[in-house]
C-alpha cells in the first residue's frame, strides 16, 4: 500500500509493480531475499544488491533476476548499482534500501565495539541518504518512483538485545 499526503488530503493505493524495475539492496537473504521472491511473484523486474555474492547470485537466479555485488556501506557501490540496474532493465520504479545487521550485544551497550557501533550507522542510516543521493534525482526528473528504507519495529520502541541496532533504526526511522 503506497500513500500520498497532500495538504489536508491522504491517497492510499495498491503499488503495481507487474513490468516496474525494482531494486532491493540486502537481497540476498532474510526480509531482502523474501522481497525480491515476492517482487518477482508479483511480475516485476528485480535486482538482487548484496555484498554477498553467491547468495546474491542465487536469489537472482530465482527470480529470473539480475544480482549486482554491492557494499551498502560504501556510496560508490550504490553510485554504481543504480546504472546498472538502469542498463539491465530500465529506470528504476521501487528502490528498497534494506540491508541491515544486528550483532546482539552481550552487555548492551558496553559491549558493542566502536566498529560495531560504525557498521550499523553506515548500514541503517547511511545507506538510505547513499540510496536516495543515487536514485532520487533520475525520479523527481522522470515524475515517478519510489525509494523504499526499511527500518524495524525498534526503530519506534527499541531492541533491548542491541543498542547499535535500536539507536540506528532510530535515526533511519527519523531519515
Amino acid at each position: 500500500m503506497i500513500c500520498k499526503a497532500g495538504r489536508n488530503t491522504l491517497k492510499c493505493e495498491v503499488m503495481n509493480v507487474n513490468q516496474k524495475t525494482v531494486v532491493v539492496t540486502g537481497g540476498a537473504r532474510g526480509i531482502g531475499k523474501a522481497l525480491a521472491l515476492r517482487f518477482a511473484e508479483e511480475g516485476a523486474r528485480v535486482v538482487v544488491a548484496d555484498r554477498l555474492q553467491n547468495e546474491a547470485n542465487e536469489t537472482a537466479a530465482q527470480v529470473n533476476g539480475l544480482a549486482v555485488v554491492c557494499d551498502v556501506e560504501n556510496e560508490q557501490d550504490i553510485q554504481q548499482l543504480v546504472p546498472e540496474a538502469e542498463a539491465k532493465f530500465g529506470a528504476i520504479d521501487l528502490f528498497c534500501s534494506n540491508a541491515g545487521v544486528c550483532f546482539g550485544e552481550a552487555d548492551l551497550v558496553t559491549s558493542a565495539t566502536n566498529d560495531q557501533w560504525q557498521t550499523c550507522w553506515n548500514i541503517h542510516v547511511m545507506a538510505h541518504v547513499y540510496a536516495a543521493r543515487a536514485v532520487a534525482p533520475g525520479m523527481a526528473e522522470r515524475g515517478s518512483g519510489y525509494l523504499v528504507n526499511t527500518a524495524s519495529a525498534a526503530g519506534l520502541l527499541t531492541h533491548i538485545d542491541s543498542a547499535t541496532y535500536a539507536v540506528t533504526k532510530h535515526a533511519a526511522v527519523a531519515f
